[in-house]
Parts: C-alpha cells; structure tokens; sequence
C-alpha cells in the first residue's frame, strides 16, 4: 500500500498538451510537495520537474496521412511507454490529448488496475461520433476544458467533468505593446501581424510557404506589415529555415511574455484552427483562421466532420465570428485579401473583438478556479480514493 510520496505517470504528445501538464504538475505539487513525476513531456513538464523517457517531438504529428510514415516509430514508443509504466507502478496514469497516441496507452494498461485520468477530452463530437462507444474503460476520470462536453459525453454514459480552459491561465490578455515595440526595435506606424502556423512538424512546411508568398502580395500593396511568429521548440529551427527568404523577415517568438506582449501590439492574426484562437480572443486581437493538410486528408476528413466550423472560437460562438480559409481557400491572394480587410476595416474588428467577450466568460469552470487547480482537485480525489480502497483490500 502507497501512502507516501505518491508517483504520478503523466504523458503530453505535443506542444499544447505540454503546458497544461507543467501547470498541472505544479498545481499537484503545491497540494501534495512530496508527489513524483515520470513519463513523457517537453520543456514546460521538465521545469515542473520531469525527466521525459524519450522527446515530445516524437509523438508531434497530425494528419491522417501525415501519421502513416511514423507508425513503425510511434508503435515502438508504445511499447517503450507502457513497459515504463508497468516496471513503475504508479499510483496513477495521466494522459493530456494527443488521443491517437493516448488511448491507446491507457487501453494497454487497462489490465493493470492502475487508475487513469484522461485530460483534454478526444473531440469526437466533431468528427467520428461512434468512436465514442470504444471510450467505457478507458479511464476512471476524464477531465474536459469546454462546457458542452459534459452533456455530449453524458448522452453516451461517460462521466466528464468540466475543469475550465487553460487559457484563462495563459495570461494572453496582459501583454504590453510598448515593451514589444521597444525590445525589437518596431515603429509605432509599423502594423504588427501575428502569423501562427502550428507547433506540429506535419503542420507547419504546409502553412508557412502560403504566408510567405501572401507576405510578397502585401509588400506589393505597400502594406507596411511587420511579420511575428511564436515558435515552439519542437518546429523552431523548421520555422527559422522556412522563412528565410520572405520580403519581409519575421520576428520569431520562443517566450511566452514576448508573444503575450506582441497580441498587445498586433493590428491581426491569421493563425491555424484550435486553442491558438481562444489565445487571440482572450487578448482581443482580430483574426483569420486557415489551416491546410494533406489532400487525401481533407477529402477524408469533410466526410466524417459533423461541426459546421473548425475554429474553437466559432464552435463557441455558434456562428462564423471569424472568417475560415481552409483547404483550397488556403491561398495567398485570399489570405492577403482577408489579413488587409481586418487590418483597414474598424468595424469588423470590432465586431469580432465584441463577439471574443462571450466566447471567453463561458470557459470559466463554475466555482470560479483556475484550470489547472480544478483538474488537479480531480486528480487528488481520485488517488486518494484509490489508496483508500487499496488500504481497505490490504485490511
């Protein structure tokens, strides 16, 4: 029976996932000091004290087609992943998204006994709803950040507990413009563009070269823009490469207070679909969402997506709050058509900015605590009520 210093196994597959596992481990720590960490994370996991058992970036890639050339890697990390569990054993597993990778993790170990928390829920209400009948058994909790996920889930017998959105931690709304402007040497009348193409390797090569050239449609326009990218590690030196031709060079973000400090600063944003919208809406920047994938991808995907948007701040709007260029409306005309609008038309931007307020007070969770202090709540009920029923086998 494990009644001191309790091991918590916690895995995260990609960038987004490694942040709320570095506030997680933080919020368990300060409730339990003792607690332990292993598995698999990045850099914000490592400064909350993990040592990974192999790099984040392995597990980084997106795509249905995209994934077929790392199956033969990603199964052997599989098994890497669930010997170390199985030689540790934990007090309790945790896995943050990254579902392709994550449930089958937690399905592997099932036979264990070891209990398991599934955070960031798998997003089958957009797309393969009958997925969701493979999910009982999976895991004892499941930790969601959006508030109509408890009721989907409910409606297939799955017990989701709502922990509010990270987001509202990420402190996107208190940038400073003028510290920006002043630490990389930008004029007040240069407008700043906010250029967010993924923290995935699969994503990213797709993306930027359809930047670079909407960048050359604007500097023929006279547009007087200065390009800003926030980079993960995983895709930075990617990023570096990629962009070292364009007419304008970019401004490459690694910290979070510096890319905080350039949405403070930015006239428009023109990023990839998922959390990074709900950054921008929190900070009020007014924004285009384009994303591209692999063509047999996206044939693929339109027959399966149930939703009628792929913006998580459209989702939550229940409208088009934000224009959508997706696909074969991913071109550098369009885009550069969309990104000058949103910069010279007030109005719009405005409509956006007031629409952002809605979509952001629905991501508190109800008692009003931070994201990462609720899932850690749910976390320690569920390792405490499981040491309880083992002392009580053990009695």
């Amino acid at each position: 029976m494990k009644l001191e210093s309790p091991l918590i196994w916690i895995l995260a597959g990609e960038a987004s996932g490694d942040v709320l596992g570095g506030r997680l481990m933080q919020a368990l720590k300060a409730a339990r000091p003792d607690m332990r960490f292993a598995g698999v994370g990045g850099e914000r996991m490592a400064e909350a004290g993990l040592q990974t058992l192999f790099p984040l970036r392995d597990l980084a890639v997106m795509g249905l087609v995209e994934i077929l050339p790392r199956i033969c890697h990603l199964s052997r990390r599989l098994d890497e992943a669930v010997a170390d569990i199985l030689s540790r054993r934990p007090d309790l597993v945790i896995t943050i998204d990254s579902p392709g990778f994550a449930l089958r993790l937690l399905r592997r170990i099932a036979p264990s006994g070891i209990p398991r928390i599934h955070y960031v829920a798998p997003q089958v209400w957009a797309w393969r709803e009958h997925r969701v009948r493979k999910f009982p058994g999976l895991w004892e909790r499941l930790l969601v950040l959006l508030p109509f996920e408890t009721e989907f889930f409910g409606k297939h017998g799955l017990d989701a507990r709502f922990v509010g959105h990270p987001v509202l931690q990420s402190g996107a709304e208190r940038g400073n413009a003028g510290r920006f402007r002043l630490r990389h040497g930008i004029p007040e009348d240069r407008k700043i563009l906010i250029l967010m193409p993924g923290s995935r390797r699969s994503e990213v090569p797709r993306l930027l070269p359809v930047f670079g050239k909407m960048l050359r449609l604007l500097a023929q326009r006279h547009e007087n823009i200065v390009p800003v990218i926030p980079v993960s590690p995983v895709v930075a030196q990617t990023v570096r490469a990629a962009t070292e031709g364009w007419p304008h060079k970019p401004v490459l973000l690694t910290e979070t207070e510096d890319k905080h400090d350039a949405f403070a600063a930015a006239s428009v944003a023109l990023t990839k679909s998922g959390t990074s919208t709900l950054e921008l809406a929190l900070a009020g920047v007014p924004m285009a969402v384009t994303y591209r994938v692999n063509p047999l991808t996206a044939m693929m995907a339109r027959r399966l997506i149930r939703v009628p948007y792929v913006a998580m701040v459209n989702l939550l709007a229940g409208h088009e709050l934000v224009p959508e260029l997706l696909q074969e409306n991913c071109r550098a005309d369009r885009l550069a058509d969309m990104v000058s609008r949103l910069m010279h038309d007030p109005a719009v931007a405005q409509a956006q900015k007031e629409g952002f307020a809605s979509v952001v007070a629905g991501l508190s969770e109800p008692s009003g605590r931070a994201a990462a202090d609720a899932a850690a709540s749910e976390v320690l009920e569920l390792l405490d009520a499981s040491q309880t029923a083992g002392a009580h086998q053990d009695g």
